[in-house]
């Protein structure tokens, strides 16, 4: 039988072949974080009609005459290159910016993804949108210990509570009216709390007199006094002074003339307070805003890098899964080195390019086309050889 036709044969299957993968391209032009994928081909064995002959005296070298015995698909590899942004306004929706990939668990198998359409589900659990469990680490005490051991999924504590903080100093700052008259006095309360979270209210009174003003603060139980002196409007003496555990700090104030607007500045206490909202970091942190004010950190994703993710097998949901050729998986925070940053309220589109898709649509076809052409001119052929016997 004709070689020719055996050749178009694996050539109809190649270009199958790339009309599928084209095909998938195509249907996936809206799958959050889809990575097109690109046929490779490359010629099948050749057979050898004429060995190469090396020169001689008397005449040149000749070179090997072979013909090629088809087609066949060499590789299909994934394009991972960034996809176009897309803004949500969702809190759990997140977008990697650079390289690496989402950890996943499902039927307890590490998968890896580039979709970040997440969400809580009934227990607390940051899920993919098929139920995969989204890994990282959880913060205990707020504190977040990033080692590989500690990975799991990340649980959102709807009932956590941001402890209590006592109050251990207080700072004040404005300013002490120096041409007010001897024995005026100026008043400001400070609200300071215990390591319950039980506030009690400080109240400082701030005398003029002669050499500058004195200071007596009281919280109902204890009380305290100091000496402010001034130099050319700068404080020189009397910084800071202690009541009931809190060091009132006064470097702040200052003594020029007309103005009095001396305030309590801060405190470093807080009351207990209940979980608000939370935020996404660049660096994959899940910061939660708590009724009494403080940010705490509650959780951070985790992030897999590999040597080689062309190796990496997809395994159905836009997940992917490691194989031999990927090379071992790294973990690591969102902004480490050779590790992307994190967006979030944002999901990563598609990478499908259209018009190159439709362009290797055409390409297929006309392949496919061509190469059935080659079977109906070989049975041509073969019809014209039987016809010899007429």
């Amino acid at each position: 039988m004709l070689r020719a036709l055996y050749s178009a044969i694996s050539g109809l299957r190649s270009h199958q072949t790339m009309l599928d993968v084209t095909g998938n391209n195509i249907a996936n032009v809206n799958t959050t974080g889809f990575k097109a994928s690109a046929t490779q081909f490359q010629d099948t064995l050749s057979q050898l009609v004429k060995g190469a002959s090396g020169p001689q005296a008397g005449a040149g070298g000749t070179n090997p005459a072979q013909i090629g015995l088809g087609v066949q698909v060499a590789a299909i590899s994934t394009n991972f290159s960034q996809g176009s942004a897309q803004a949500t306004g969702r809190a759990t929706d997140m977008m990697i910016s650079g390289n690496g990939f989402f950890v996943v668990q499902s039927g307890g198998e590490d998968l890896y993804t580039r979709a970040g359409s997440f969400s809580f589900d009934a227990g607390g659990r940051l899920v993919t949108p098929d139920g995969a469990l989204v890994q990282g680490w959880t913060a205990v005490n707020g504190a977040i210990s990033t080692s590989a051991g500690s990975m799991g999924p990340i649980v959102l504590p709807q009932n956590t509570v941001a402890p209590a903080i006592a109050t251990s100093s207080a700072t004040m700052t404005g300013n002490l009216p120096n041409d007010a008259t001897t024995g005026t006095v100026v008043s400001r309360d400070v609200d300071v709390y215990d390591g319950m979270g039980s506030s009690r209210t400080v109240t400082m009174n701030m005398t003029r007199t002669a050499g500058g003003w004195s200071v007596t603060a009281s919280d109902g139980t204890a009380t305290g006094t100091d000496t402010l002196g001034f130099t050319a409007g700068k404080l020189t003496s009397g910084a800071t002074m202690a009541i009931g555990g809190v060091t009132v700090d006064f470097s702040g104030v200052t003594g020029y003339a007309g103005l009095t607007t001396v305030v309590a500045a801060r405190q470093d206490g807080r009351q207990a307070g209940t979980l608000q909202a939370f935020s996404i970091a660049k660096d994959g942190s899940l910061v939660g805003s708590y009724s009494n004010g403080s940010t705490v950190p509650i959780a951070q994703l985790s992030m897999a890098t590999f040597t080689n993710p062309q190796g990496l097998e997809k395994a159905g949901s836009s997940n992917y899964r490691s194989s031999i050729n990927t090379g071992d998986v790294t973990i690591a925070t969102a902004g480490s080195p050779g590790v992307g940053t994190l967006a979030g309220g944002s999901l990563e589109m598609s990478n499908v390019d259209l018009s190159q898709e439709f362009t290797n649509l055409i390409v297929a076809q006309r392949g496919f086309q061509a190469n059935a052409r080659i079977i109906t001119t070989s049975d041509e052929i073969l019809q014209e050889l039987t016809n010899l016997k007429r």
